[in-house]
């Protein structure tokens, strides 16, 4: 299958489904593919030197002469923090409303594309015609400004795809969810919902972001000595109610971190937080007295280079927590990040530093995305024919395909990345699988995450490296010992590195003369040779690399 034809309408997500983050999602028709979002996740402790990871957008990348855009349906990373590094690779228009857009537009600016890549600014609530698809932007709620589902409108109905979502009827920041025209798109008879499924497990609802700024405003005005307050930088409202929070506590609000400023100059370009409280620089922070500032920080997923960890090992330029000060983390723990939020509070801990995180007795947070009870008043108001799940792993999935039953829709596709779905005509059927690989952000390169670089590091990361240079004459004869250098490996004693040099001697005595004259097969044996000997004292096959130097 290359072409999607005029007479069915196609589904198939690269990315977000299966795991939560990196979405991409396409669908075909008419010839045609529409992407709808392009986004990242973070590396993990099982990438050694990888900071992100994206979808790898091949499938599409061979089509895309056939894609007619890319929608952008909110200005979260996992959303839209791939745009940068793959729209060389798809070179196609780019929509979004004008805060995701303003955000997208400083990113394209420091990977240096800014004039290369067409964004159009589609307003809230826009109708608008990308090849042969009818959109239209709907205004919902979540943790960011600006969030949007979007009706995706062909001769076989409406797809209604939710983006991330939730039900909030005060978001203190943007507007609420349209739910005139969720029932308006259920009324007219919704083909499919290609839904979040993150809070599936979820009872209830998740809650409304101005119990949280209530909540803080209380907790500040009972610390004595400095405080600093870490969130999701995107989640503008939160940012805003410790603002205030400091504010009303008499303190003065400092922003730590350079998404958190970026963040809060992208909303007021697009005319929000215009009243957002006075900020003192982290600069002059450093000048007043302990219990008049609130650092506002970044970093509450225990990012390395974020401002919270500096100012858990102290190694912040200009701000400083101490004995007696407090750390408040107003965020949930993305599953993946357990250790390393963990071994941030433990460094905030070992300095005096009381930490007061969500869970404790103070409710600091509130999820962005839908819970059961939502996910059904969802379901009653659109009532489309077909729950596709999506925006979470295989049991949040499948969970949610099983609420979906619950709540009367007729058919449900289990559909993880790279299963392309036929929507219509028809049932809705898998049809084909196709690739949906992983890239990561290597320095400035992207690499296959299960490729060779990322293979060999682990495996050195694990067992260590040992490399042996063999100077040898025209008939193979050792001209010197060997020499052999060993990272990662224990041998204190030199016993190891004197083994490795006694089985490489023995490996060029036993060859043949015609295999000695053979570099690939002197390479081999002593690659071999190595390994075993390693294995033998330590019970580790080490990455081997052998040099032949002949004179």
């Amino acid at each position: 299958m290359t072409t999607p034809s005029a007479d069915e309408l196609l589904f198939v997500a690269l990315g977000g489904a299966g795991e939560i983050g990196m979405n991409l999602n396409l669908y075909g028709h008419a010839g045609k593919w529409l992407m709808v979002d392009l986004g990242i996740a973070f590396g993990d402790d099982t990438m050694p030197g990888i900071e992100v990871v994206m979808p790898d957008p091949a499938f599409i990348e061979e089509r895309k002469e056939d894609l007619a855009g890319i929608i952008i349906t909110h200005a979260h990373e996992d959303h839209l923090g791939a745009v940068a590094d793959l729209w060389p690779r798809l070179e196609a228009p780019v929509y979004a409303t004008p805060f995701a857009a303003s955000v997208l537009k400083r990113k394209l600016r420091e990977a240096g594309l800014f004039d290369a890549v067409p964004i159009t600014e589609i307003p809230l609530g826009g109708k608008f015609k990308v090849g042969p698809f009818e959109l239209e932007m709907i205004t919902m709620t979540h943790s960011i400004p600006e969030p949007n589902a979007l009706a995706v409108r062909t001769k076989f109905g409406t797809v209604f795809h939710t983006g991330d979502w939730k039900i909030d009827p005060e978001p203190l920041l943007g507007e609420v969810t349209d739910e005139v025209t969720l029932q308006k798109i259920g009324e007219q008879g919704a083909l499919a919902m290609v839904c979040d499924s993150t809070n599936v497990f979820v009872e209830g609802e998740a809650g409304s972001e101005a119990t949280i700024r209530v909540n803080l405003e209380k907790l500040v005005k009972t610390r004595r000595c400095r405080v600093a307050v870490t969130c999701f930088a995107s989640n503008l409202a939160r940012v805003e109610s410790i603002a205030k929070a400091a504010v009303a506590a008499g303190r003065h609000p400092v922003l730590s971190g350079r998404a958190l400023q970026r963040m809060v100059e992208a909303a007021q370009e697009c005319g929000y937080l215009l009243d957002f409280p006075a900020t003192v620089s982290e600069q002059e922070a450093g000048y007043l007295p302990r219990e008049k500032v609130l650092f506002i920080c970044t970093g509450s997923q225990g990012e390395p280079r974020a401002s919270m960890a500096k100012l858990a090992t102290g190694e912040h330029r200009d701000l400083v927590l101490e004995d007696g000060d407090s750390a408040i983390f107003s965020s949930r723990v993305i599953p993946g990040n357990e250790r390393s939020v963990g071994r941030l509070q433990n460094a905030l801990m070992a300095r005096g530093v009381e930490v007061i995180a969500d869970g404790s007795e103070e409710h600091l947070h509130v999820s962005g995305h839908p819970a059961r009870d939502e996910l059904v008043r969802m379901y009653q108001w659109v009532r489309p024919r077909i729950a596709l799940p999506v925006h979470g792993e295989i049991r949040h999935m499948v969970e949610h395909a099983e609420l979906a039953r619950e709540c009367q829709v007729p058919e449900t596709v289990l559909a993880p990345n790279g299963t392309l779905v036929r929507l219509a005509p028809g049932p809705a059927t898998v049809i084909d699988h196709v690739h949906a690989g992983r890239l990561a952000r290597d320095g400035d390169v992207l690499i296959d995450l299960g490729g060779d670089t990322l293979r060999e590091r682990r495996k050195l990361m694990w067992n260590g490296s040992a490399a042996a240079t063999l100077v040898i004459d025209r008939q193979g004869r050792a001209v010197s010992a060997p020499v052999v250098s060993l990272r990662g490996i224990e041998d204190a004693d030199g016993a190891l590195t004197e083994a490795i040099v006694g089985g490489l001697k023995e490996m060029l005595a036993d060859l043949s003369a015609g295999e000695r004259r053979d570099d690939s097969r002197i390479e081999e044996a002593a690659r071999q040779a190595v390994r075993r000997i390693v294995r033998s004292h330590l019970g580790k096959k080490p990455l081997t690399d052998v040099h032949i130097v002949r004179i």
